[in-house]
């Protein structure tokens, strides 16, 4: 079975949306090659009537060569006081509202619970995994709190060992058993495992599963009906999809992967679709999720943030563009899916994207142009 860890390296070290900023400070990026014959960006009519604020041409124009060989789609989707506006690209995006698959975006989902836990007094940001969860982490551990959890300053092991085939204790238990960990509140380290730890937390502190904690708490008050987390043997997906097709090394060919296993689970297994993603951030920013002190904590930045890609104690990236603009939000990548949703904290532009890499090249350039479209900010005239 696959390796958990290696699905997570690639898109940490040149995908993570968080890195945009590093990434266009440092210089230019390589060049998008459009493919012969394609290009053609279908807008939704119905959202183009209010873009006051937004540049139409360049958010177009962050879409246009669609499909080619490293991305066989896309979706782009904004919203806000500036105005709204979306379009689609590529035979891999059927319609606006596809269903695709989120990955880590999803952790923002855990953590808001973990947030309204909190607000309701069944546990603090303080409290410590060895308290919550005795046994888990081993004896001789440093203490690991939920806070040092979702903003990824645990410390704790990479998933290396783990498989997708495990369980999430099993995953849990199995990362835990390889390398050692670092000490806690130090630095900033991304680990798909503090997601993990945070279900199983959920489940511990309220006796029910994780994705029914999500329905209940987020799902059903929002009325997200397209946003679901799946059955640990559920692969499938709901149509209308985006079709997910990764390169077979060695062939060329396109495999479809639209079907996968949903192991990321707390941390990167959730499925939804564009307007529920902008439904929900606008929900949370606005705070009608979480109560003053508990939104508080969902930006607030731990000490030991470090690096280009820094998390809040609600497990969301802040990224610092070039001109001073800050948005807050979450990436995520599955295979065949890279997908995000990054706002100014004040909602005057809202931004969920979804493409359809092939992983024959890293996707960072078409991530970067989408960027900088949504949030004016100027790419590299090499950029391409």
């Amino acid at each position: 079975m696959a390796n958990l860890g290696e699905y997570k390296r690639r898109w940490r070290t040149v995908a993570a949306a968080g890195a945009v900023a590093g990434v266009l400070v440092a210089g230019t990026v390589p060049a998008v090659a459009a493919g012969p014959g394609h290009g053609v960006v279908r807008g939704d009519r119905g959202l183009d009537k209010s873009d006051r604020g937004l540049d139409k041409e360049a958010l177009r124009a962050a879409l246009a060569g669609l499909p080619d060989e490293n991305v066989t789609g896309g979706l782009i989707r904004m919203s806000g006081t500036d105005g709204r506006w979306s379009g689609t690209a590529g035979p891999s995006v059927p319609v606006a509202d596809a269903h695709f698959r989120i990955g880590s975006v999803t952790k923002i989902f855990t953590s808001t619970v973990l947030l309204q836990l909190a607000a309701e007094g069944r546990l603090t940001l303080d409290d410590t995994v060895q308290e919550l969860m005795p046994g888990l982490l081993p004896p001789g551990y440093f203490p690991v709190t939920v806070g040092q959890l979702l903003s990824h300053t645990s410390g704790l092991q990479i998933m290396t060992c783990a498989t997708e085939d495990m369980s999430p204790r099993e995953a849990v238990d199995a990362s835990l058993a390889c390398g050692e960990p670092t000490e806690p509140g130090r630095a900033t380290r991304y680990n798909g495992i503090n997601y993990f730890i945070a279900g199983l937390i959920i489940e511990q502190v309220t006796g029910h599963a994780y994705g029914s904690e999500v329905r209940t708490r987020i799902l059903t008050p929002l009325r997200l009906r397209d946003t679901y987390v799946p059955a640990l043997d559920d692969w499938s997906i709901p149509a209308p999809y985006t079709r997910g097709q990764v390169a077979v090394p060695g062939s060329g060919e396109l495999k479809d992967v639209s079907v996968q296993n949903p192991y990321g689970w707390a941390e990167g297994g959730m499925i939804s679709n564009a307007p529920d993603l902008a439904r929900f951030f606008t929900a949370l920013y606005r705070g009608r999720l979480l109560p003053p002190a508990q939104q508080k904590d969902l930006f607030r930045m731990p000490a030991a943030a470090s690096g280009e890609t820094q998390f809040s104690y609600g497990g969301l990236q802040r990224t610092e563009f070039p001109d001073g603009t800050v948005v807050w939000g979450k990436s995520g990548h599955v295979p065949g899916y890279t997908s995000g949703a990054f706002a100014t904290r004040d909602l005057r532009r809202l931004l969920v994207y979804s493409l359809n890499p092939t992983d024959r090249t890293p996707e960072l350039p078409y991530v970067l142009r989408i960027a900088g479209a949504a949030f004016d900010v100027p790419i590299p005239a090499t950029a391409g």
